[in-house]
């Protein structure tokens, strides 16, 4: 071999080296951008739960029984998310982090409202912004976590929606009976279906809330 087909080939072993260490180093960037949005998510989810369990107390005291009830229905849902969420990060090797804030409360109307506003903007900006991400990065444990709280969070706008529309109707009713999916949280009042919608699992399996 020449000295220029040396020089050559160790040219190229170095430009193949280099471009491997940069992909490297984009995939490691990727994965943690995944690892912040999950525990962005953690955390929303975490608060959320606080956040709607405050809610449904002062909904029980302010006379709007089957209010208190979704917003405990909720709140177990939002657990569950972040149940799922932290095993995810725990995959990647980190520790689910939390810095659960003080939840405002206001009138049972005010925080309908604010539940709404949460929970759309989880549905329509949030979780589609962390999806496009984990499915760049490849990683479909987080799709399948991140896209089962998406799912869920829409219906939770749709019964939000639905009970503030309906409020005045409420005020003086009684606890109701809410069904939440223990895999992906999916949350219903009425429990019309074999499987769950968004996971498929089975109907009976589902947690009774009220």
């Amino acid at each position: 071999m020449s000295r220029i087909q040396k020089i050559a080939l160790a040219a190229s072993k170095f430009s193949f080296a280099a471009a491997l260490t940069l992909a490297l180093a984009a995939g490691a960037e990727a994965s943690a951008t995944t690892l912040e949005n999950l525990q962005a998510a953690f955390n929303g989810e975490s608060n959320a739960n606080a956040r709607y369990l405050a809610f449904a107390k002062q909904a029980q005291s302010e006379g709007y029984g089957e209010v208190a009830s979704l917003f405990r229905a909720a709140a177990r849902a939002e657990k569950i998310h972040a149940m799922n969420h932290a095993a995810v990060i725990e995959e990647l090797g980190a520790l689910p982090q939390a810095n659960i804030e003080t939840p405002a409360v206001q009138s049972t109307r005010e925080n309908l409202e604010a539940a709404i506003k949460g929970e759309t903007y989880e549905r329509d900006t949030m979780y589609p912004d962390f999806l496009k991400q984990a499915r760049t990065d490849r990683n479909s444990h987080a799709v399948r976590t991140l896209n089962l709280a998406k799912t869920a969070e829409a219906e939770h706008a749709r019964l939000y929606e639905a009970a503030l529309a309906n409020l005045d109707h409420l005020k003086g009713t009684k606890e109701a009976t809410y069904f939440v999916c223990p895999v992906c949280g999916y949350t219903a009042s009425e429990a019309k279906f074999s499987k769950c919608p968004s996971c498929f699992t089975s109907r009976e399996v589902f947690e009774k809330v009220a």
